[in-house]
């Protein structure tokens, strides 16, 4: 019988407002939004705030109409790194298989760990009690035996949770999934779902694959598979990424010039910080992708010079000028050197 993968998705709380926390007590039981400027949005929210409505990627001065005090916190990378390398460093300790997606947040294949009996539900139980002892700060982890499964598993017990779905006698359960959990149903994807009567992991399941694919098209044989708790994914390592990128979906459409080049400056910023983690890589290409509201989307990219702000905003003044229609999504990246010969020690703009 083929060896079934065990797979922990971690994903710190709040993981930015938290640090704050963490660092100024004063803040723990007040609305904090992390982010700045009546032009910007956030990049983050804690519990507190939540609860007014106030969202991840939410224009600040919306964000302050539902809640008119919050507490906004200036965003500092630095610290989001530092607690970073530190939970990173918990992760290798239990195996070398770690694809991180984000400051905070990583898959883990541990199947072939030893630790605790090679119980994948101990193994993170002992990964969050190490996280919380060095940083302070708690997470949540979801254990499966795929990707899929393991990434929901971690929202259903937030914060500070812990949930394993394993192979047996799920069937039933996953029925009662919403949709957009799937990796790669959007909004426009789930509106098409909800139009057919699809809402559920169960609702999927009563199409075929060849329908699927009708409504669908090439996504259609993964969204059969996926809805039946099938996820081939394997975990990745960062020695094999291709290139780094950090994308904005902002909550209304927007057309504003300045607010656009706001928001281009915290994608830029975070990306920075994320590539702290990258720096014996050498990189060829610096990129800005645009999503337009009719989801019509482009990139433009130059060769590396440097990560300065303003190589990032001639490239979208660029693009955007050739279409200056709404815009529902902004990114910036970079593509690295896939030949070792011109990997190199990086120096990196520091962030704020």
């Amino acid at each position: 019988m083929e060896l079934k993968r065990k797979i922990i998705h971690f994903d710190m709380d709040y993981f930015y407002a938290q640090v704050e926390e963490r660092d100024n007590p004063a803040l723990k039981n007040l609305p904090v939004g992390i982010g700045g400027g009546k032009r910007g949005v956030l990049c983050t929210s804690n519990y507190v705030a939540r609860k007014y409505g106030v969202k991840s990627a939410m224009p600040t001065f919306m964000a302050l109409n539902k809640c008119p005090d919050l507490v906004l916190v200036r965003p500092n990378f630095q610290k989001y790194k530092d607690a970073s390398a530190k939970i990173f460093e918990v992760f290798h300790e239990f195996t070398d298989k770690v694809e991180g997606l984000s400051l905070d947040e990583a898959y883990l294949d541990v199947t072939e760990c030893s630790k605790h009996n090679n119980s994948a539900t101990l193994i993170a139980k002992e990964i969050k009690q190490k996280i919380f002892e060095r940083t302070g700060l708690t997470g949540s982890a979801g254990v499966s035996y795929n990707k899929l499964l393991a990434k929901i598993s971690s929202d259903l017990n937030k914060p500070n949770g812990l949930f394993t779905l394993g192979p047996h006698g799920h069937d039933e359960v996953i029925k009662s999934f919403p949709v957009t959990k799937i990796w790669g149903v959007g909004a426009k994807t789930a509106k098409k779902m909800k139009s057919l009567g699809i809402v559920s992991f169960g609702d999927l399941q009563t199409f075929s694959k060849l329908e699927l694919e009708e409504h669908f098209g090439s996504f259609g044989p993964s969204l059969y598979l996926y809805s039946r708790g099938i996820d081939f994914r394997e975990v990745k390592t960062e020695r094999e990424r291709k290139s780094l990128s950090v994308e904005n979906t902002f909550f209304e459409d927007i057309d504003d010039y300045q607010r656009l080049e706001g928001y281009l400056e915290k994608v830029v910023e975070e990306m920075t910080a994320r590539l702290e983690r990258h720096k014996d890589r050498a990189f060829k290409t610096i990129y800005v992708k645009l999503k337009h509201s009719d989801f019509t989307q482009t990139t433009i990219e130059e060769p590396y010079e440097s990560l300065d702000i303003e190589k990032f905003k001639n490239l979208f003044r660029r693009r955007f000028n050739e279409r200056r229609a709404p815009l529902r999504l902004i990114g910036a990246g970079v593509k690295f050197h896939s030949d070792a010969r011109f990997s190199k020690q990086l120096i990196l703009p520091c962030c704020g």
